[in-house]
């Protein structure tokens, strides 16, 4: 068994779940457990706001479970049925995807579906660098060339190949976007953000035609790359699947760049860094956009729609979040201020809004 990653904590008892039925369960599909007489020593990823990971720590092996949080309901962000098939089809193309190793769906093991894959060791690097964790600015610019190589590798897997044509809905990807977006922030808004109109109908009066249509991440974050322990520069691992889908790739970018905090940025921006962006040698997230415009040929005439539906589309999941928080359906302290969040990044998009005239 590998050294246990410095993030993964107790499980929190508000997620807490009845380990010894997983186990059970797990030495049933997994032929390689059922020699486990004892339930693994689980522990609970923190920093992730969506769906629940926990490390599962049986001897000799790391294993993987995700799961929703308690309250929520199977449907885009949380169909973990989905999350297991995308990384199960499109492992014979991308290399880079978690094995996944087994997909529950009875809801008496654990009270909702779930699912269980390997853990790909390698360094996660968070807002801050830690313990013997080292960029020069070289290294830097190099991790970040090879980041967006890894996205023009994903945009360019072969989706009937793979069993994937049925992932999207076709042509309109934009529109469903800003429309879908914006249905979500109107239905998950408290009284104490913004009511991001003027955004939403700027977006709406804005929309570009899709550029094109291929698998997108639609998470794709340096904090959701698993990085070599050895080379730091070299990507191993893609995370964090439930948002995949077929659609413009350029959306997939604008939702990428929205988590790049910049060294320059401003204080309050600087505060919802978490990945280390603002290092020496980092590229800034215009470098960003030409290194992927130079990969692919893709040129965007105006990447303002992108960048500013990035934010508000961060700005939504975000309150969605917090909405749950508000409402008493999480008790996760970490969530107290999401809404401060929100309100900050809908008035950055309104900034950029204003900037481009």
């Amino acid at each position: 068994m590998s050294e246990v990653p410095t993030n993964a904590k107790a499980v929190r008892e508000d997620d807490a779940f009845d380990v010894e039925a997983v186990h059970t369960w797990l030495t049933r599909q997994v032929p390689d457990l059922a020699d486990f007489a004892v339930p693994p020593t689980v522990r609970q990823f923190v920093g992730g706001a969506s769906n629940l990971t926990y490390l599962l720590s049986y001897p000799g092996r790391d294993l993987i479970l995700r799961r929703p949080p308690a309250g929520t309901k199977a449907g885009s962000a949380h169909d973990m049925a989905r999350e297991f098939r995308v990384q199960q089809q499109v492992a014979g193309q991308f290399p880079l995807v978690p094995h996944v190793v087994a997909l529950c769906q009875d809801e008496s093991v654990l009270g909702a579906d779930f699912y269980v894959m390997d853990r790909i060791a390698g360094t996660i690097l968070r807002a801050n660098l830690t313990g013997s964790q080292h960029l020069s600015p070289d290294q830097a610019r190099a991790l970040c060339e090879a980041m967006i190589d890894v996205l023009v590798r994903l945009h360019s897997v072969d989706v009937e190949a793979a069993g994937l044509a049925a992932l999207g809905k076709g042509p309109g990807y934009v529109k469903r976007q800003v429309t879908g977006w914006s249905e979500r922030y109107r239905a998950a808004r408290t009284w104490n953000v913004p009511r991001g109109e003027k955004v939403m109908r700027w977006l709406a009066e804005r929309m570009p035609e899709d550029v094109g249509y291929c698998l997108i991440h639609n998470d794709f974050r340096l904090d959701n790359l698993v990085l070599d322990d050895a080379d730091l520069t070299r990507p191993v691992g893609v995370l964090d699947w439930e948002m995949a889908t077929l659609g413009d790739p350029l959306m997939d970018l604008g939702g990428s760049l929205a988590y790049w905090v910049e060294a320059g940025d401003g204080a309050l921006m600087r505060r919802i860094r978490r990945q280390p962006s603002n290092l020496p040698g980092m590229l800034t997230r215009r470098q960003m956009l030409e290194a992927y415009a130079s990969r692919t040929g893709l040129q965007a005439s105006d990447f303002t729609f992108y960048e500013v539906f990035g934010l508000f589309r961060l700005a939504v999941i975000i309150q969605q979040i917090y909405y749950r928080y508000h409402h008493k359906q999480s008790t996760n302290p970490a969530f107290r201020n999401y809404w401060l969040m929100c309100g900050y990044l809908i008035r950055r998009c309104h900034k950029i809004m204003r900037e481009a005239g």
